[in-house]
């Protein structure tokens, strides 16, 4: 990290004030407020974690605190709220942590094993559909023993627990302002991290400042930092160039990397910082739709959909073809739907529907969210349309709605087919898997396969060395492959785009893939 001054004295000062997340040094010696100021198209869909399982987590990260957490650069949890964790016992089915001293909630309400336990149960107890209590499985109950210890006690060996209590969904909550029975919605929050959230207008911005109180493993290096939320990409690029915002995460569409990587002109004074990804688009079939119920219609698709052409003309570079719900980069990652239906192809895929008895284009509406995942979004869903209409097999109507209607419609299974994507919870194949499988899909329809739930992934668990699980978690791909009720289609690469004067973007994205903003920073300038 280098910082140009004009004294060597005033250099060192700048410095150890960044260091310490106190702030830069002005001209005249005094204190300057270290804010940064981020811009995404992703809007929160909800501030109460017991109703989170989607980017509402960026917020979650910053403001609420987990008993352990992802600091950059790790691959396995660390301490947060506790001061240590760990499995009691050799079936690892009964996990304990030691909370650290002296926490609080921004409340003033001291933040104990009670608390602990206080939120955990009201995830259960809400049981919002699609939200986080799909991942609590395997959790029996919560022992609290004293003020400071928190037992898990599970019903089965799960090694992937510490990784789910490390997710933002898992975040401590105050019982004083949180109902056990209905989810919070005055949007304000009573959180125990990094940040305070000082003020909040949905669709707006969000207003977040640094939490004194704060007792864990970040170290801010900012003082406060603003989120403004837009609708569309091109707003927000616009934006970071006029510099009205510092820094941009989840919004960047394929051209706008390609031109801001070209660092010429109007962009010299821009950054953009790429880190591999692990965030998946895919197709979820509606198994109540004639259509879409229809295995051999799923088929077909599967056989038309040309992924290289998509990434393409789409993503330009930004996003590689995705054969397999689990990615590159993750333990388990197979090729399973280009081993089952090669490259793509009409004279098969007209094959598969003559065979069912289809011999008419197949009628079908396809819907996509138009505010979560970016302005490529609706040219995505342009190509794959025209795409199966080329083949005169299908005609496709295209809709959509912002996400948070999109949302509801999809958990009441209104949809016959609909696009996804997936940020992982953290970095195990069993997160590409589970999460789709069982009575509480994130899919908002169930999807039974016993196979997986009963056999596979309860083997995998048992497994504290998560790279001698691949062939479960092969086979459970393939299951799926068999099945094509969901459609995996491209895995992304993540960008942050900033001001050339802002530092820590390198850092910002945990494994999780979600952004912690105490890691920004402004670079001193003189």
């Amino acid at each position: 990290m280098f910082y140009r001054a004009s004294l060597q004295a005033a250099a060192v000062f700048a410095s150890l004030a960044l260091l310490a997340g106190c702030g830069l040094l002005s001209d005249s010696g005094s204190k300057v407020e270290q804010k940064v100021v981020v811009g995404t198209t992703s809007e929160l869909s909800t501030l109460d974690p017991a109703a989170a399982w989607d980017n509402s987590w960026e917020m979650m990260r910053n403001v609420f605190q987990t008993l352990v957490s992802f600091p950059t650069g790790s691959t396995t949890p660390e301490p947060d709220a506790a001061e240590w964790c760990k499995f009691t016992d050799a079936t690892s089915t009964a996990y304990r942590c030691k909370l650290r001293k002296g926490l609080k909630f921004s409340n003033g309400d001291r933040l104990d094993a009670e608390a602990v336990k206080y939120s955990m149960d009201r995830i259960t107890a809400i049981k919002v559909k699609g939200g986080p209590v799909g991942m609590l499985g395997s959790l029996d109950r919560v022992e609290t023993k004293g003020d400071d210890i928190v037992v898990f006690h599970l019903t089965k060996p799960d090694a992937t627990f510490p990784f789910i209590l490390a997710t933002p969904a898992m975040s401590l909550v105050a019982p004083s302002d949180y109902s056990m029975h209905e989810i919070r919605s005055d949007g304000k929050v009573t959180g125990s991290g990094p940040y305070l959230l000082d003020s909040y207008k949905p669709g707006n911005r969000a207003e977040l400042v640094k939490n004194p109180d704060y007792k864990g493993f970040a170290n801010p290096k900012n003082d406060a930092v603003t989120i403004r939320y837009f609708k569309e990409s091109a707003p927000v690029v616009a934006a970071l160039k006029k510099n009205e915002i510092d820094v941009i995460y989840r919004g960047l569409t394929a051209e706008d990397v390609v031109s801001l990587e070209d660092n010429k002109g109007q962009n010299s004074n821009l950054q953009i910082v790429e880190t591999v990804g692990a965030d998946i688009r895919f197709l979820v079939f509606n198994p109540e739709d004639p259509a879409a119920g229809n295995a051999a219609v799923r088929r077909a698709i599967a056989q038309l959909i040309d992924r290289d052409a998509l990434v393409a003309k789409v993503y330009q570079g930004t996003a590689e073809p995705l054969y397999s719900m689990v990615p590159k980069g993750i333990a388990g990652h197979t090729t399973s739907f280009f081993d089952a239906y090669g490259d793509p192809d009409k004279d098969k895929a007209k094959q598969i529907l003559v065979e069912a008895g289809i011999t008419k284009p197949v009628e079908m509406t396809f819907w996509f969210t138009t505010d979560r995942y970016g302005s490529s979004t609706a040219p995505e869903f342009d190509e794959l349309k025209r795409q199966l209409e080329a083949s005169g097999l299908f005609r496709i109507t295209l809709k959509s709605k912002p996400w948070k209607e999109f949302q509801e419609g999809f958990n009441k299974g209104q949809y016959p087919v609909f696009g996804r994507g997936w940020f992982p919870d953290f970095p195990d194949p069993d997160n590409f898997i589970a999460p789709f499988v069982g009575k509480d899909s994130v899919t908002g329809m169930p999807y039974m396969k016993r196979e997986i739930t009963e056999q596979l992934l309860p083997q995998t668990r048992k497994e504290s060395n998560r790279g001698a699980v691949s062939k479960q978690f092969e086979r459970a791909q393939q299951i799926l492959v068999d099945d094509v009720r969901l459609l995996p289609l491209w895995q992304g690469k993540l960008y942050v785009a900033a001001g050339e004067d802002i530092g820590g973007g390198e850092r910002a994205l945990d494994p999780q893939t979600v952004m912690q903003m105490w890691e920004l920073y402004r670079k001193a300038s003189w």
